[in-house]
């Protein structure tokens, strides 16, 4: 069919012309032919009837399917080269992906918590035993100074000061997080549990470990997240990634500087944070429509 031929077409311009590596290649293959798949179950496949409805159906079907937000956006991004080779090659008149830019998929952004429902999960830890100690700390941390979850688990005891974290952030580059005094009071807290009884290879340096004295991993952090959501009522699809959006979201609310932001955030570009003032203004817009006398 049209849509196959002008796939191949495509696939291989980028191979031969373009000189793409064969990941990269592999990679807009998938999330073209992700694409193809949905237009098939829910339209006729007629390349000129392709809309700019269908693109934002197809990414927010990924996101009900709890896809990540940057596999979405990178997904955007192979569309758009598509259908620009597209309307190059004159396979189609017009390219309906020009105009579709990040603002108007700002809802792709992965669910943010407000600072009621913050309180409420990082409350839902119980620190009478060290699980629960350890537990509350970690959320704590994560949100007090908006770690990925890979710099949380890499975190050792030292790290920690009185005012800062040490990040070892991406590429091993590495930065200094100021840290809430109520994250300190935690970990203080888990940490005084003692350590005397746990054996393992990392229990002399990592901050936080599992009962088997190794350095707690992705997975428990994730395990430990969903757990306490579900306790604690709240009924967003959320990760540990999401206590870091929330964290630069409410600073950016609270008027924070985008640049200070993105220092803490360890983004190395400006770009890349700047997505959270379009949380921003959605959650502006839904208190304007939520409590103006005259919406």
């Amino acid at each position: 069919m049209v849509l196959d031929d002008a796939t191949a077409d495509f696939l291989s311009y980028i191979a031969s012309e373009k000189g793409l590596s064969k990941n990269t290649v592999e990679s807009y293959k998938r999330d073209i032919d992700s694409f193809c798949r949905f237009l098939r179950e829910t339209k006729s496949v007629d390349l000129a009837e392709v809309s700019e409805e269908d693109f934002i159906s197809f990414l927010e079907r990924g996101k009900k399917q709890s896809y990540a937000s940057s596999s979405l956006y990178r997904a955007l991004i192979a569309l758009k080269v598509f259908f620009r080779f597209l309307k190059k090659e004159k396979w189609i008149e017009k390219d309906v992906t020009l105009f579709l830019e990040t603002p108007k998929i700002w809802q792709l952004i992965p669910e943010v918590l407000t600072t009621a429902e913050v309180d409420l999960l990082l409350k839902a830890p119980e620190d009478t035993d060290y699980i629960g100690a350890r537990d509350k700390a970690l959320l704590e941390v994560m949100y007090a100074s908006g770690l990925r979850v890979s710099e949380l688990c890499g975190l050792n005891i030292h790290d920690i000061d009185d005012h800062t974290v040490r990040v070892k952030g991406k590429g091993g580059k590495e930065r200094l997080v100021p840290i809430a005094k109520v994250a300190l009071l935690a970990v203080d807290r888990y940490l005084s549990y003692g350590r005397d009884a746990i054996e393992g290879s990392d229990a002399e340096k990592a901050l936080f470990l599992s009962t088997k004295g190794r350095r707690v991993d992705r997975i428990t952090v994730w395990n430990r997240v969903k757990y306490y959501a579900k306790k604690a009522g709240i009924k967003k699809n959320i990760s540990p990634h999401t206590l870091r959006h929330s964290f630069a979201t409410h600073l950016l609310e609270n008027g924070a500087d985008l640049r200070i932001i993105q220092e803490m955030l360890g983004h190395a570009h400006i770009a890349t944070t700047d997505r959270y003032t379009h949380i921003s203004q959605k959650h502006l817009h839904e208190a304007f429509s939520a409590f103006h006398p005259r919406p």
